[in-house]
């Protein structure tokens, strides 16, 4: 995905793992997408990636509704340290 555009940031907060929209290098006006709680996503494979999944297609539907062109994604990375809450 074009750096410009955004990203899917997934961090742990609390007992629920929550899905923002958020642009490249800052969580400042993120926009939370969903969530779903950690016990769910941590006892079934299977579970975490449909939440990935589904998180993945609403913020490519959303650019491309928005300009028109398919998203590329990257592969996943980690979040720079200073985005990481924990569990906050």
């Amino acid at each position: 995905m074009t750096k410009d555009l955004g990203r899917l940031a997934l961090r742990e907060e609390g007992e629920n793992w929550v899905a923002y929209y958020a642009l490249e290098g800052t969580m400042v006006d993120a926009i939370m997408l969903g969530s779903i709680r950690m016990g769910i996503v941590l006892a079934r494979e299977e579970h975490r990636q449909a939440f990935i999944d589904l998180m993945t297609s609403i913020v490519a539907d959303l650019i491309e509704d928005l300009t028109g062109k398919d998203v590329e994604w990257q592969e996943p990375r980690p979040a720079p340290e200073r985005e990481r809450s924990g569990n906050a």
